[in-house]
């Protein structure tokens, strides 16, 4: 399995913590073995900045990414998602969804999303379904907006910002990477600080 990043200039680092580091990492996952391959792609090899300051260089270019069953492509928060220059990620993730394929998309992302059309027809969230409308005035999918933190529909997760938890739950959730008892002891930790659920954790990976 292939997990794509997408960079682009003011990616919002935090949105996307939680999931980049448990499939980096792989630490809880249920079998360690498991091929899971971190790329980070763009539009070209440049470095960006994140929207905290930090510089990223792409493993490889938008155009080289070869798809396969099972494979991710994430798309972080940023504030570019609205301008011209994100217009060819958008049409591959458009496509990638329409074909099956999973993407999972957060804050501006979502949006982006929207004006290309790619949530007409899909159960999904956002930052806010008003503001929404307002910026993406060819969005047809309010009939399928749902207004909760994260949300799935098949092969597609969409979050706003203010849930990077709940997105990595449920792309964690989509991906199969963490036994079933495994993913509910680590939100139930990082959702809520309570030790026990640490303990959950620890014993779901020895069970």
């Amino acid at each position: 399995m292939t997990v794509y990043l997408y960079l682009l200039n003011t990616l919002a680092d935090w949105e996307i913590g939680y999931l980049t580091a448990e499939l980096f990492s792989k630490r809880y996952f249920a079998d360690k073995s498991m091929a899971c391959e971190l790329v980070k792609v763009a539009d070209t090899l440049d470095p960006i900045t994140t929207m905290g300051g930090m510089m990223l260089t792409p493993d490889q270019r938008l155009d080289s990414m070869q798809f396969k069953e099972g494979d991710l492509l994430v798309l972080p928060g940023g504030d570019l998602w609205m301008a011209p220059e994100t217009d060819a990620v958008l049409a591959r993730a458009k496509d990638l969804i329409d074909k099956g394929f999973n993407v999972a998309a957060i804050c501006g992302a979502t949006m982006g999303l929207a004006r290309v059309g790619a949530l007409d027809a899909k159960n999904h969230t956002s930052n806010d379904l008003g503001y929404l409308k307002i910026v993406c005035p060819t969005y047809m999918g309010e009939a399928n907006y749902i207004d909760e933190p994260a949300v799935s529909d098949g092969n597609l997760v969409t979050a706003t910002g203010l849930a990077p938890l709940e997105f990595a739950h449920e792309v964690l959730k989509l991906l199969k990477v963490f036994k079933p008892e495994t993913l509910d002891a680590w939100y139930s930790l990082n959702s809520t600080k309570q030790p026990r659920y640490f303990h959950e954790l620890m014993n779901s990976l020895s069970a």
